[in-house]
């Protein structure tokens, strides 16, 4: 079973991506920036990994998974030396979950306010 799910952004079309896509018990979920309606949320990597994570709650609920079921996290970050920043709010939510992690220095995003962006993989127990 492949099965997709998308926010309406005009990028998904344009691009040809979904924000998330689940294969039989596995969801597989594009790296997500802090944007919101009106730009980017946070001007600091704590807060957009927070802001970020908050987004990715709420794709993994639309799709039936919970942070509980993550089992794959990728931070990218524009500058590795605020890790710490990014990782403490990534230990507020996965703390106890304890998913596996990659922090990945990256050159800037499109929109140079994007610090970080998330990608996730969840799954769910057979």
């Amino acid at each position: 079973m492949r099965k997709t799910f998308g926010t309406g952004s005009v990028w998904e079309q344009t691009l040809g991506y979904s924000r998330a896509v689940q294969v039989d018990n596995t969801l597989f979920i594009s790296a997500t920036a802090a944007s919101g309606p009106d730009g980017i949320v946070g001007d600091d990597f704590y807060s957009q990994t927070k802001y970020i994570l908050e987004k990715l709650g709420a794709v993994l609920a639309d799709a039936g998974f919970s942070y509980e079921d993550v089992v794959q996290s990728k931070l990218y970050l524009t500058d590795i030396s605020k890790w710490e920043e990014a990782g403490r709010a990534h230990g507020e939510v996965f703390g106890e979950i304890r998913p596996t992690l990659s922090l990945v220095h990256v050159l800037p995003f499109l929109d140079p306010e994007m610090l970080v962006e998330i990608e996730l993989v969840a799954q769910k127990s057979a």
